[in-house]
């Protein structure tokens, strides 16, 4: 059950093997701009769905989403109470997080001026990115400790802030804190340590110097090699297949998407952003029963329709990135035309045609990738968005 390492493997996809020369990739390129930036107790309007990247290159290297792209927090039709529900989620139901934060005691513990020193007082020259959360500055810490350095020396970190938004954001800000406080992999990204001083309440990360997954899709002129998007399909991967099967405590994402992939130097794919990650059924239980919260276009639809989450749910919107990156379109895209809105439904019936599958692949790799290689990963991503969820991978 879940999507195992061994569906993407490296050599059937011929990762490297791409035709033609690689195109130098514009990483320094900086494109948006925040329209807005306050720093009075919190920063910038609230939004209804955490999605701020923790890294980036620059301030206008950040990313913001439309509201209505979120489905956090709908009741799902129709969802009765279950003893499958999560033991996390009820943990997470009181804003006193003292005995809940027990968990995390291997985390380093920042105190609010140190971090209001690590961020240059939160400067707007060190915003990284904002999101329904709160804001995200780039700062440099002590390698060994919380107190900040001077730039370019110890520990490049993340410093993420919480909108003062009411007990939601307080939740999420404690499931990153439980579970990437416990959780340690590659392809996860590093939680260093947190902040809870009154209602104050930050997280510091690992920065990832290549920002997100979608930023390098769809807002950079020059498209991702062949061989860099399987690299990172493979990473992203790998990190769910941990959480699914490897962790000590099974979990499930809930949130995978192209924003919540971050990328560090060399490509590498780290899951971040796990606010509404959910402890996995145990025993006999074979679904969580919760709210429905996540983005439109990447819930599963079984998920959608009964609030019944499983592992299968991760691994559908597992297939919808993965064909986001292959297309080179967004999963939603509200700006094409009738019947080309939802990446999915558009996609369905080419994925099942050998002969027509190369009118899917991105036309901007300009026919440089393997054949061979882009009908397996059709493959891989029509099986993650079979309409039966029964189906194993």
């Amino acid at each position: 059950m879940g999507l195992g390492p061994d569906a993407l493997n490296a050599g059937a996809w011929n990762v490297g093997k791409s035709k033609g020369k690689k195109k130098k990739d514009d990483e320094d390129e900086m494109t948006g701009c925040w329209m807005k930036f306050r720093l009075m107790g919190g920063c910038m309007s609230s939004r209804t769905k955490v999605d701020s990247s923790t890294s980036g290159t620059s301030t206008q290297d950040a990313e913001s989403k439309c509201t209505n792209d979120s489905i956090k927090d709908q009741p799902a039709a129709p969802v009765a109470s279950s003893s499958t529900t999560s033991n996390t989620e009820s943990t997470l139901s009181t804003p006193k997080a003292a005995e809940e934060l027990k968990v995390a005691s291997q985390l380093r513990k920042f105190t609010f001026d140190e971090l209001k020193s690590v961020t240059k007082n939160f400067r707007p020259v060190n915003l990284l990115g904002e999101g329904g959360f709160g804001c995200v500055f780039k700062g440099w810490i002590d390698e060994n400790g919380t107190a900040p350095v001077k730039p370019g020396t110890g520990l490049a970190v993340a410093v993420k802030t919480l909108n003062h938004d009411g007990l939601q954001g307080h939740k999420e800000w404690l499931a990153e804190v439980i579970y990437l406080g416990d959780l340690l992999h590659p392809n996860l990204v590093k939680l260093y340590g947190y902040c809870i001083e009154d209602d104050q309440r930050l997280l510091v990360y690992e920065f990832m110097p290549r920002g997100s997954l979608e930023n390098h899709l769809f807002r950079r002129s020059l498209p991702l090699p062949w061989s860099i998007r399987m690299k990172i399909a493979l990473g992203a991967a790998k990190g769910l297949a941990f959480l699914h099967e490897e962790a000590e405590r099974p979990v499930i994402y809930r949130d995978f998407k192209t924003s919540n992939i971050l990328l560090d130097a060399d490509y590498n794919a780290k899951l971040s952003d796990f606010g509404l990650a959910k402890d996995a059924p145990e025993g006999d239980k074979t679904h969580v029963s919760t709210r429905v919260m996540g983005t439109y276009g990447y819930a599963a639809p079984e998920y959608v329709m009964t609030g019944h989450l499983t592992s299968k749910s991760d691994v559908y919107s597992f297939g919808v990135v993965l064909l986001e990156m292959l297309v080179g379109r967004r999963s939603m895209d509200k700006n094409r035309p009738n019947g080309e809105v939802n990446l999915v439904e558009w996609a369905r019936p080419h994925l099942g045609d050998r002969r027509r599958f190369y009118r899917l692949v991105d036309p901007r790799l300009e026919g440089r990738f393997s054949i061979k290689g882009a009908q397996k990963a059709l493959q891989l991503a029509a099986r993650c968005l079979s309409r039966d969820p029964k189906l194993d991978l």
